[in-house]
C-alpha cells in the first residue's frame, strides 16, 4: 500500500511553517491538509485550492 505525504516547507510561507503531513489515502490526506491550511494560514476551503492541494499531494513519506 502506498503512503502519501505534503510538506509545507516546499511551499513558502509567512510562518515558515514545517508541518508534514500524512496518510495511506489521497482522500485523507486532502482532507487534513486541507484543514491545516485553512486553520492555520488562514486559506478559504474552495474547489480551487483542493485542486491545488492534490497537485502537491506526493507517494511516500517526507524527508526528514
Amino acid at each position: 500500500m502506498a503512503r502519501y505525504y505534503v510538506d509545507c516547507r516546499n511551499s513558502p510561507s509567512e510562518s515558515n511553517c514545517t508541518v508534514a503531513l500524512s496518510a495511506d489515502t489521497k482522500e485523507e490526506l486532502l482532507e487534513a491538509a486541507v484543514q491545516h491550511a485553512v486553520q492555520v494560514h488562514g486559506h478559504e476551503d474552495t474547489t480551487e485550492f483542493r485542486e491545488q492541494i492534490k497537485q502537491m499531494l506526493k507517494e511516500g513519506t517526507p524527508p526528514a
